[in-house]
């Protein structure tokens, strides 16, 4: 998994309220795969995910993100720290596709390094976004940490570990899911190490907040640091059944 964006120089860390339903009684035993079904439960269900077609979101207020779920297209357009205006269309599985620089159409090693950024950002702008429909994911290691009781609510704590997947598979990540609920409040993470740099000794922990309804499934458009000032904002969050194919083969704008 990855938590740094490669579209953009430098490291960036960095969706009407639903009412939620009363909690189910728990499990005799904490564990984690009934936790984390729990989880996807509450989120709207295996079955109503598996049904989500097209999302879309904007990350940071830096990039917006159009994803058919179901094919691999996937676009991505913005403007760089530099002013550069992208937009990259790509097929997320065989990761080939093309790119535009300012209007015009990229050629060459160009091509290459946009494509691998845009890969990289769909990696973290989507895991911000959809962390807690990952928890049972391939290659995830899931293990129960016990509860937690904080600001009054309590909390089965969740740590996730991977084999070799990802792009960063020397993180870590902890998932605070409230017990009333079965939604993730809290999440933490310690990333793997860069080369020549120490790993942080104390997880970084954020606040998923807003949790809402879109099509059939519950997002949070909202993260906000713990211990921090800091918010990050997931924004112009859609769930389509349908979009129009130009969507993912030109590089004009995509009507709202």
């Amino acid at each position: 998994m990855s938590l740094r964006t490669l579209l953009a120089t430098g490291t960036v860390l960095l969706l009407s309220t639903l009412a939620l339903q009363p909690a189910a009684a728990q499990p005799s035993a904490a564990n984690a795969a009934d936790i984390a079904g729990q989880v996807m439960q509450a989120l709207g269900g295996k079955e109503a995910w598996d049904a989500t077609h097209f999302i879309r979101f904007t990350f940071a207020g830096r990039r917006t993100h159009h994803w058919d779920k179901w094919s691999g297209r996937h676009r991505v357009e913005g403007q760089s720290p530099e002013g550069q205006k992208y937009v990259v269309l790509h097929d997320l599985n065989t990761r080939q596709g093309e790119v535009w620089l300012d209007g015009k159409k990229a050629e060459g090693d160009a091509v290459k390094e946009w494509l691998e950024r845009a890969y990289g950002a769909w990696i973290n702008d989507t895991y911000w976004l959809l962390m807690p429909y990952k928890l049972q994911d391939p290659g995830v290691n899931l293990a129960y940490e016990g509860t937690e009781q904080i600001e009054g609510n309590t909390y089965d704590k969740l740590h996730l570990t991977f084999g070799n997947v990802g792009l960063t598979p020397g993180d870590e990540y902890w998932a605070y899911i409230n017990r009333d609920t079965h939604l993730m409040d809290r999440w933490a993470y310690l990333l793997q190490a860069q080369p020549n740099e120490p790993r942080a000794t104390e997880p970084t922990i954020w606040r998923w907040q807003g949790w809402q309804r879109y099509g059939k499934i519950l997002l949070a458009p909202t993260r906000a640091m713990v211990g921090g000032d800091r918010k990050l904002e997931m924004s112009d969050i859609a769930v389509f059944d349908t979009l129009p194919d130009t969507v993912f083969t030109s590089p004009e704008p995509v009507a709202k």
